[in-house]
């Protein structure tokens, strides 16, 4: 392709994961360390999200790269699985054979390794990309495993990376007990301007330019962080399209002109204008502070939705008690319409009762 034109040894921006491109911005260091610091501390639980390519992936690719054979990891990449199928595939990820077994079995099968290589000093950490696609009855799972510990240590490390839609899931009332368990939460945010134009030369110097400044020109990076976000994926495929654009007219360096040529075959609008476009509603009413009063709406709503229920439960003393109100009532109307009786011009009950006599 374009490798020799450009005298590069690898294609830069390339869309698979791979742990030496990844250019590490302040977010994403922090959310490296917030990992090394949940296997290596034994404190058993982080979730890190972030949106659609902004590189969770990646840094789950660099975090694996650096651990040792002491080290025992279960990573889970699939995550459109019911209880049975995910506990299947954590225990296949172990190295176990656990088909035919039935769950009881497969959650003492998987308890009884993790003890048994505690016990031996190994670390032991379950990974779930795309966590935000678990059921929750699945979380549950995970919740249980995580519970495992002697008196100072957990023995299992959980590490839940996914969309931002999993901090909703795990703030939602059925979640409150994994929630407790969480140790650290963090949400990877896009690239500034800045970084992205220092993310498209930390690649392309990764993949051997020799003058990595020198393949875009200056004036293309507002250009890219606009219609990019500041998404690494996105600039991968927009960097990508341009240079080969570049490479079809035989230019060594992407001008303004290229970029725009890349744009609208792309046929792009600005990232902006792309979010909005696929939630009007949102981006009419005002982006994240609508998305967040949504968000609270939606948990006041679940908050009435629990109330009703424990309600449900004392129905039957309800229709009880109205029984008996409605025979107050009845009584009350007697006595009144005794009193009516015994108005002036009236002759009174009593009255009668002593003529009488």
């Amino acid at each position: 392709m374009y490798l020799e034109f450009f005298k590069l040894n690898e294609l830069p921006f390339r869309l698979t994961p791979d742990s030496e491109f990844l250019y590490m911005s302040g977010a994403h260091s922090r959310a490296k360390a917030y990992m090394d610091y949940t296997v290596w501390n034994r404190e058993g639980f982080v979730v890190i999200t972030g949106e659609i390519g902004s590189g969770k992936t990646t840094l789950i690719q660099k975090l694996l790269s650096e651990l040792d054979e002491n080290v025992l990891v279960a990573k889970i990449f699939q995550t459109q699985l019911d209880e049975v199928e995910f506990l299947q595939a954590v225990l296949v990820e172990f190295g176990l054979n656990p088909f035919n077994a039935k769950k009881v079995e497969l959650i003492d099968m998987l308890n009884t390794f993790l003890l048994d290589n505690f016990l031996q000093l190994k670390q032991l950490v379950l990974i779930v990309d795309d966590a935000h696609n678990l059921s929750l009855k699945v979380l549950e799972e995970i919740r249980m495993l995580s519970g495992l510990e002697t008196r100072k240590e957990k023995v299992l490390h959980v590490i839940l990376v996914g969309q931002p839609s999993l901090n909703d899931m795990l703030d939602s009332p059925e979640m409150e007990q994994l929630l407790q368990r969480v140790r650290l939460r963090y949400h990877i945010r896009s690239l500034t301007e800045n970084d992205t134009r220092d993310y498209i030369h930390h690649r392309l110097r990764i993949a051997g330019a020799r003058d990595p400044a020198g393949v875009f020109a200056p004036d293309t990076f507002p250009i890219i962080y606009k219609y990019t976000g500041g998404l690494p994926r996105l600039i991968n495929t927009l960097c990508d399209t341009a240079m080969t654009c570049a490479f079809a007219d035989n230019i060594h360096s992407v001008s303004m002109a290229t970029l725009n040529t890349a744009i609208e075959e792309l046929q792009w609008l600005p990232y902006a204008r792309r979010i909005n476009k696929r939630r009007p509603e949102i981006g009419a009413a005002g982006g994240s502070e609508t998305q967040g009063l949504l968000r609270d709406n939606t948990k006041v709503l679940e908050n009435i939705n629990n109330q009703i229920g424990r309600f449900e439960g004392v129905t039957p003393a309800l229709t009880s008690l109205a029984g008996k109100i409605a025979s107050i009532e009845a009584l009350l109307k007697r006595i009144a319409d005794s009193l009516e009786a015994e108005k002036p011009g009236t002759e009174s009950i009593r009255a009668k009762h002593v003529r009488e006599k």
